[in-house]
């Protein structure tokens, strides 16, 4: 083989290594060709010395420019997770001090908008039975109409049907996170709401392992009590 293609083309490895063999046996080939090293973003100094020109240095820059761009995007984004955790281990301190269904569901509104600074946070319950006070009242089935099928159990983003449940709050509401609850025995359903008043709050994207999170800690302290 004589370095080339089957079809007698050289392959654009092989004709780098070829013009790197050139350059370095004829080094002078550079340094005697000004209009090549201004192409290349290179000049000359005293004693044959090539630096970087403007163009290069650009290129650097530009490069660097940009490595800390995404070095800062991801440490805002750490910082926020990391603020995000915090908020939310509170939250779960403050949901286990509830002293009743209903300290409960004001404790639940209260995080949305102290912790989380969002403007409501609601736990509604299905009938037929009682409902809690403080607690959103649902018709049976109203669950699954809610977040749109029986199987589902999150909703995040602008989900009109769900605005029902933020009452007189409602026309503030721009974005939503919606989780599934199920309590006592037999099992009644509900739902657990939180509303931003930033469209990109909750969006359809995002992640709701926080949220369904703390639904399953409002699951869990609910069942303290029975519902009278």
């Amino acid at each position: 083989m004589d370095g080339t293609s089957i079809d007698g083309a050289m392959s654009a490895h092989e004709a780098k290594d070829e013009v790197r063999r050139f350059l370095l046996e004829n080094p002078g080939v550079l340094l005697d060709d000004p209009d090549l090293l201004a192409q290349l973003g290179l000049q000359t100094l005293p004693d044959n010395v090539v630096a970087f020109g403007p163009a290069a240095l650009a290129r650097v820059h530009a490069a660097h420019r940009k490595e800390s761009a995404v070095r800062r995007r991801l440490e805002s984004t750490a910082r926020a997770n990391f603020a995000a955790q915090a908020h939310t281990h509170g939250a779960v301190i403050d949901l286990l001090e509830a002293r009743n269904h209903a300290d409960l569901a004001r404790r639940v509104d209260d995080l949305a908008q102290l912790r989380f600074a969002l403007c409501s946070g609601v736990v509604a319950l299905e009938g037929p039975e009682r409902t809690p006070a403080g607690w959103r009242p649902l018709v049976e089935g109203q669950v699954d109409m809610i977040l749109g099928g029986h199987q589902k159990l999150t909703r995040m983003g602008f989900w009109a049907p769900a605005l029902g449940l933020f009452g007189d709050r409602a026309e503030a509401v721009k974005s939503m996170a919606l989780v599934r609850l199920a309590m006592w025995e037999p099992a009644r359903e509900g739902i657990v709401a939180f509303g931003s008043s930033d469209p990109e709050g909750f969006t359809e994207d995002m992640g709701a392992e926080l949220v369904a999170f703390l639904a399953r800690v409002i699951e869990r302290t609910a069942e303290r009590w029975p519902v009278l």
